[in-house]
């Protein structure tokens, strides 16, 4: 562990402070480590409970104790760029063997234009692990500052004529001819990485539109980035702003081309769920561009996976509110007050966006989302239907949006209205488990259509063998067709799936019960009020124990 050392030496000094108490006047080596130590400790908590700020104010107070330890100022580096301080610098410059550091020095120089210095900074990073694919762009980024672009474009060249490497060393190479206003080397470049446009990601498009828009291609450059709105709903919600913005050139500065390199080292990270070091990535990009959007909606996704959810917020709340992706960012943001329980928040901010992007369905799915949560179905009911009279064709992807309603039907009483679209649900994408799980087990309460239902909970318990929910669900209609052998075996497996959940807890207490085990029953039937039963079932679990029987 990398505090072995200097734990020992703090356990040594507190047995030294422990046998000098006699003598009256501890040793001040002693006394400046205890503090240090304490600070530290409140240090790492405070990067645990996700509070960097708080994190990086012990770790420097930690390190400017016992400046000796240069671990603690690794970690007190870290802590600044995490929490955004602005002079992460200084805690730089006291370790500049530190990997972290020569680039938060260099990326220094460049801000400052000292660009010779950066590019001798970034030469000496080590040419291994991510800094070996680093280390070329940032170079190249140093070299175009200083009004070098040859020199620039031929430090690309050999790495974006490798198939290994085309793509990042190609893009970059034509972002830097495109600064300099060097077309036909621009071009070249954007051509060989087109050649992999339709894989693109959303960042890679505008940048690849953008260029086609300004060099008299802008209708296929609008489907370009159209072809990739089309895969998610927030970002085809963006669409129009986006497409308005596609004249503007991406990349105006060194500065940004900096930010590009370093949120693409981000995003590849994030892809091999290397999260903490994907993090640091974007946070040098926003000590050179604090808005960019590309990096705080990573940044939001990363925090979000995490469930630091007040730091997710943060990040989407730094963005522009003129950026052409700020939708997207307003969508997030009524998603985590939702998540924090903001509801009335989360309210007001979709309502919003619904009347902001009245083409759009996803404002209202969200709208019905954080309603049914809440248990204000009709309301839910309404904003689930709004968004569904905007689909002229459902298609396959709208199953969702009908499942949701039909559960906020069916939760408000409305049976056959629930049922419809529960049906609707299964016609756009058959043998769907969830849908199956809620319809089959809705038909198993009501005692009707029991085979199909149970044909129903066996199809989606094949899909889903690990869910306690379809596996009590299935339990369920084999009880309710008087299979109560197979009843116990299903219910048993699913307690064992959810051992926490009431319901499926009382529902083995009834299983128990028909097959005359009546004690077991009973213990079932008082376990399951310990699991934080919902309100409308205390009462009747109460009355199960009261009556000894499994009907209230």
């Amino acid at each position: 562990m990398p505090y072995t050392r200097f734990v020992r030496r703090i356990a040594f000094l507190a047995l030294s402070l422990l046998s000098a108490c006699a003598a009256g006047d501890a040793a001040p080596e002693a006394n400046q480590a205890a503090g240090s130590f304490g600070h530290f400790l409140a240090g790492r908590f405070a990067m645990a409970e996700a509070d960097p700020r708080t994190g990086a104010a012990e770790l420097t107070k930690a390190e400017q104790l016992d400046p000796t330890e240069t671990e603690l100022a690794s970690q007190a580096l870290m802590a600044d760029l995490l929490a955004e301080h602005p002079d992460a610098v200084t805690m730089a410059r006291k370790i500049p063997d530190n990997q972290i550091a020569q680039l938060v020095m260099a990326d220094e120089d460049m801000r400052a234009g000292r660009w010779s210095a950066a590019e001798k900074r970034y030469h000496a990073l080590p040419r291994e692990g991510l800094t070996q694919l680093l280390q070329p762009l940032l170079v190249a980024w140093a070299q175009q500052g200083g009004g070098n672009t040859d020199a620039a474009l031929e430090t690309l060249r050999p790495y974006a004529e490798n198939p290994r490497f085309r793509g990042i060393f190609a893009l970059h190479a034509a972002m830097i001819a495109d600064l300099a206003n060097r077309r036909e080397e621009a071009n070249r470049y954007y051509e060989a990485v087109s050649g992999n446009a339709s894989d693109s990601n959303l960042r890679l498009a505008q940048v690849l539109g953008s260029w086609m828009a300004r060099n008299g291609q802008a209708e296929i450059g609008k489907k370009l980035v159209t072809a990739v709105a089309s895969r998610s709903p927030e970002v085809l919600m963006a669409l129009p702003d986006v497409l308005s913005h596609l004249q503007d050139r991406p990349v105006n500065s060194v500065s940004d081309g900096l930010a590009e390199t370093y949120v693409a080292m981000a995003a590849a990270l994030r892809s091999q769920d290397q999260n903490d070091l994907s993090l640091l990535m974007l946070d040098l990009a926003f000590r050179v561009k604090p808005e960019f959007a590309a990096a705080r909606l990573l940044q939001e996704e990363i925090f979000s996976l995490q469930k630091h959810y007040e730091l997710a917020l943060k990040s989407v709340e730094a963005m522009s509110p003129r950026d052409p992706l700020i939708a997207m960012a307003r969508m997030r943001r009524a998603a985590l007050m939702a998540q924090l329980k903001r509801t009335d928040e989360a309210i007001v901010a979709l309502k919003s966006l619904a009347a902001d992007y009245p083409a759009s369905p996803l404002p209202e799915i969200q709208l019905g989302d954080v309603l049914r949560v809440n248990n204000r179905f009709d309301e839910a009911v309404a904003a689930y239907s709004k968004a569904i009279a905007m689909v002229d064709t459902p298609q396959k992807s709208d199953w969702l949006v009908f499942y949701q309603r039909g559960v906020a039907y069916e939760r408000s009483g409305k049976w056959p209205l629930a049922e419809a679209d529960l049906k609707m649900a299964l016609q756009l994408l058959p043998n769907q488990p969830f849908v199956l799980n809620y319809l089959g087990y809705s038909w198993a309460e009501m005692g009707r259509n029991l085979a199909q239902a149970r044909a129903m909970l066996q199809t989606a318990s094949e899909a889903r063998q690990n869910d306690g929910a379809v596996t009590d669900s299935l339990g369920w209609v084999m009880y309710r067709q008087g299979d109560i052998a197979g009843a116990v075996r299903m219910l048993e497996h699913a307690v064992e799936l959810e051992p926490e959940d009431s319901t499926i807890t009382a529902h083995l207490g009834d299983v128990y019960f028909a097959a005359g085990r009546k004690l077991e029953a009973r213990y079932e039937w008082r376990r399951a009020l310990t699991l934080n039963p919902s309100p409308e079932d205390i009462p009747k679990l109460q009355a199960k124990l009261q009556n000894d029987s499994p009907t209230p």
